[in-house]
């Protein structure tokens, strides 16, 4: 398990770039899926990432597992690679942004 400081500094990473609460991310993993034919149980929607950031999002900091730190650096990571924080994608970036919210970080929520 990470140390203390390593713990504390990736926990506010993740939340600084998870802008999306649980409530939010669940229902565009779902909408994300949904089709004109099928659309999955909720439980199931979107990319298992995406399902684990909604998972952790729903945990305390002392309930945290090493694949829940795995996948917290892999989001921060993505984010950070992906998004320029001080210049958000606009509106018009729809694709990036749709992946970014996959992983609960929506460019255009201030």
């Amino acid at each position: 398990m990470a140390d203390a400081l390593e713990l504390d500094a990736l926990w506010e990473d993740f939340h600084r770039v998870v802008n999306m609460t649980s409530a939010e991310l669940a229902d565009w993993l779902r909408v994300r899926d949904s089709g004109e034919l099928t659309e999955p149980l909720p439980d199931d929607a979107g990319p298992p990432l995406g399902q684990h950031v909604l998972a952790i999002l729903q945990k305390r900091r002392t309930d945290l597992t090493e694949d829940d730190l795995r996948a917290m650096r892999k989001v921060v990571d993505t984010v950070t690679s992906q998004a320029d924080l001080e210049n958000e994608p606009k509106a018009e970036d729809s694709g990036l942004r749709h992946r970014l919210m996959t992983v609960g970080h929506d460019p255009l929520k201030p």
